[in-house]
């Protein structure tokens, strides 16, 4: 079995003692408390990181204020951010093996799988550095009595608290820091407790690279400490944060008390439908694809299958099919194809789900068991015979499921598509575009793949209708998210 072997630098990093990262500073935690980070392959404890408490967060915010308002930052020119920030990308890209490794070592992921996030990851900042001296406001003629010259300024919002989930640590990571770089604001990221690793040797990278103290701080901890208290924080001007619908609800809560700037990439429950003139053999492996990559815990994947009845046996099979050939196993496995699911809670609260779904009267037609003796591996699963009152289809279970339904229209299709909490994307399979163009137009959610699960792309926004969220990440779109418009009248 062709299994990666750990670089010595990753060897050592792992050994080494993990602290947080505040004004560009490697600083002990105010507690000696540590958080076991756990292989998800075996469930062995491989190194521990800081547990932060509210004192860490307020020297991280103090940090982040000074390096704004008096720090070097704000006084560079954006040509010199911006090669800054390709700095960081070149450095990023010089330690890629050692970044996927530690990913799929923290979060199980196949590494072929966090290559490309990495890949992915470096992608978003050399994006990022591209923006940083292309921001600019513009001038306006104005109907007012009397003669003024009107233009706009576009500023950074400040200091933004950067709360990041653990399905794709490096890539939500890069996601948020690549245009709060760009625009000019410092930053506090919080990664989740589970996959704090690449974090911190990203850290270490822009360190390395040059970045000037305090404009970017890592404190890590848990969500109901750091993240509550980075969320509540005086000091902080803007939260973005990526996460279950749950959580961005009480973030958006403590926002409003402050009327504090807020950007939420939340869950997702997104429709696969697949009409009778689909092609088959391009929907059933896109479709299997979809839903099991990354060991389904993904945002946007296609979870509910809604196929036409007349092919609905043939779709299921064939999907079933291709995820019980898809190699099961640890990440460093070069030939794995599905690793285990991140954590032991993950795996109960995705297992309970797959319970409920049969007490409910759902079948389940594929996979549902546990896979091998350690680690918390799950087949992929297919829950067949479903309605959209039942729990499973009603919430985001974030692990390798797959729920089915049948239909007989295009509008019953749409119909059952639209009847969720959740709007984040969708898709639709036909061979008919004037059709897929029609129902992607009825589909209330923000991204829609017309033959594919979903594109992905910098320049092109991402984010959620209804419970998915509010904002939209990525292109100019997720610029924005970091920046104020000042107005300025002047009497000529």
């Amino acid at each position: 079995m062709p299994t990666v072997e750990l670089s010595p630098t990753v060897k050592s990093f792992l050994d080494a003692d993990k602290r947080l990262l505040i004004a560009g500073d490697w600083t002990d935690a105010s507690s000696e408390a540590l958080i076991d980070v756990v292989n998800p392959a075996d469930g062995a404890r491989i190194s521990g990181i800081s547990d932060a408490a509210q004192q860490d967060v307020d020297k991280a915010v103090a940090a982040a204020r000074a390096a704004f308002e008096s720090g070097p930052w704000p006084e560079m020119k954006p040509g010199e951010r911006s090669r800054l920030i390709y700095k960081i990308a070149d450095a990023m890209e010089a330690r890629a093996e050692d970044l996927a490794q530690l990913e799929t070592l923290d979060n199980g992921k196949p590494i072929n799988f966090a290559r490309s996030d990495v890949a992915a990851s470096i992608g978003a900042i050399r994006y990022y550095a591209g923006w940083a001296d292309k921001i600019h406001g513009s001038t306006h003629n104005v109907n007012m009595p009397g003669d003024f010259h009107v233009y706009t300024l576009k500023e950074p919002v400040g200091v933004v608290a950067l709360v990041v989930p653990w399905n794709y640590p490096l890539v939500m990571a890069a996601m948020k820091l690549g245009p709060a770089l760009a625009s000019g604001c410092t930053s506090i990221l919080k990664p989740a407790e589970d996959t704090s690793l690449s974090a911190l040797l990203l850290g270490q990278i822009m360190l390395d690279a040059g970045l000037p103290e305090g404009v970017v701080n890592i404190v890590t901890g848990y969500g109901h400490t750091v993240g509550a208290a980075l969320v509540n924080h005086p000091g902080i001007d803007k939260i973005a944060f990526t996460g279950s619908t749950m959580t961005g609800k009480t973030i958006a809560h403590a926002a409003a008390d402050r009327l504090k700037k807020v950007s939420l990439e939340l869950g997702g429950k997104s429709p696969n439908i697949i009409m009778p003139d689909a092609d088959l053999e391009a929907a059933i492996p896109a479709s299997a694809l979809g839903i099991f990559f990354n060991s389904g815990q993904t945002c946007t994947a296609p979870s509910r299958l809604y196929v036409h009845e007349d092919i609905a046996e043939d779709v299921i099979a064939g999907v079933a099919e291709f995820g019980k050939n898809m190699k099961i196993a640890p990440g460093l496995d070069e030939e794995s194809m599905l690793g285990p699911l991140v954590s032991a809670k993950q795996f109960e609260r995705v297992s309970s789900y797959i319970d409920a779904g049969e007490k409910e009267g759902a079948e389940v037609r594929s996979g549902g068991k546990k896979h091998g003796d350690s680690g918390f591996f799950l087949e992929p699963t297919i829950i067949a015979n479903t309605t959209n009152s039942m729990k499973v289809v009603k919430e985001e279970i974030f692990g390798p499921v797959l729920v089915t339904q049948t239909f007989k229209s295009e509008e019953e299709a749409i119909a059952l598509a639209n009847d969720s909490d959740y709007g984040l994307a969708g898709c639709v399979w036909t061979s008919d575009l004037g059709t897929g163009h029609r129902m992607a137009r009825k589909i209330r959610a923000g991204v829609i793949g017309i033959n594919t699960p979903m594109g992905a792309d910098w320049d092109v926004p991402i984010g959620g209708y209804k419970q998915s969220g509010i904002g939209r990440e990525n292109g100019r779109d997720g610029l924005e998210l970091y920046l104020q418009t000042k107005s300025v009248f002047t009497s000529l």
